[in-house]
């Protein structure tokens, strides 16, 4: 029986998140129908232009995604210090971006129709803008604007109703550094796994092409959490690994991925793993199971264990 998403969603416990959406009719939705031919490749670029949208707004980092053909992966971090710390009209602002909001919302927003609400009105207000901050940090809202609006293009664009996605999204919890970063290269390298892409800058629809891509310009993709390194981490809002470390490490799992079996482990100079304190012979095994061999949380500790048994 599935748990309820608020046993599976917990901030105490940990601000990180793996989610996971697999439509519903998975053979052609997102990419190429074989029976007839057509493709549906653009559909990729609109759960990724929706999903850095929902990334500007709602007070969620996006830490790293991955459009597959018949699924999304993404990697989120919960900023709820961020939603708290909003004005008024920030929130309403960021929310009425997404919705309509109600009719007393979008006269509040109005500085020349504020003045002239009643105590009762304002206070109706306050209240929706209550309900509305928490909605900005809740992964389960931002999954929900994500899918639905995807599946409203779809179905209008197959001239059907019904389900796109499967009913619940999968969520993991990433209680340590180390399960961060396992989850991060997972799902960056989903692409190469499924052997649609060769290096990770040839993934089209991923975080790691879109760092890539703005490294090489020396940016940082605004609409990704950055990474702040090691030193600043507890200083400074970002990913506590350095972007070169982490491509690094990515383009030698990829490397492994497509050697043979015997020369797998034989990682050279990835720092991050040290520092992370994973065994380069056990990081292969762990991120390329984080999904089968792990339900619902991932832990280095939780790892050594699951991965041992098997």
């Amino acid at each position: 029986m599935p748990q309820p998403r608020k046993s599976l969603i917990n901030l105490s416990d940990t601000p990180y998140y793996h989610c996971v959406s697999r439509c519903v009719r998975r053979a052609f939705l997102c990419g190429k129908d074989i029976y007839s031919g057509r493709s549906y490749e653009h559909r990729r670029k609109w759960v990724e232009n929706r999903l850095l949208k929902l990334g500007r707004f709602f007070c969620i980092d996006i830490c790293a995604y991955a459009v597959m053909h018949n699924h999304t992966h993404l990697v989120l971090h919960v900023n709820k210090n961020k939603a708290q710390g909003l004005t008024t009209l920030e929130v309403l602002q960021r929310w009425h971006s997404l919705h309509k909001g109600t009719l007393l919302t979008r006269r509040y927003m109005d500085a020349s129709q504020r003045k002239y609400m009643s105590e009762v009105e304002l206070s109706t207000v306050m209240s929706a803008v209550q309900v509305y901050r928490d909605r900005l940090y809740d992964i389960s809202w931002f999954m929900r604007l994500l899918n639905e609006y995807i599946a409203r293009l779809a179905n209008k664009e197959d001239d059907c109703t019904g389900r796109f996605w499967e009913g619940r999204f999968k969520s993991q919890a990433l209680l340590d550094e180390a399960a961060l970063l396992a989850c991060m290269a997972y799902v960056d390298l989903n692409p190469v796994r499924a052997r649609i892409a060769m290096q990770p800058i040839d993934a089209l629809f991923t975080s790691a092409r879109r760092r890539i891509v703005a490294s090489k310009k020396s940016q940082t993709p605004k609409s990704l959490m950055p990474f702040v390194g090691t030193t600043q981490a507890k200083k400074k809002h970002g990913l506590p690994f350095k972007l070169r470390d982490y491509l690094h490490l990515l383009q030698e799992t990829c490397n492994r991925i497509k050697m043979s079996w015997e020369n797998r482990h034989n990682y050279h100079n990835v720092s991050i793993l040290k520092r992370a304190g994973i065994n380069q012979c056990f990081w292969f095994d762990w991120v390329n199971k984080i999904e089968t061999a792990f339900s619902t949380r991932v832990s280095l500790d939780i790892a050594r264990t699951r991965l041992a048994s098997r």
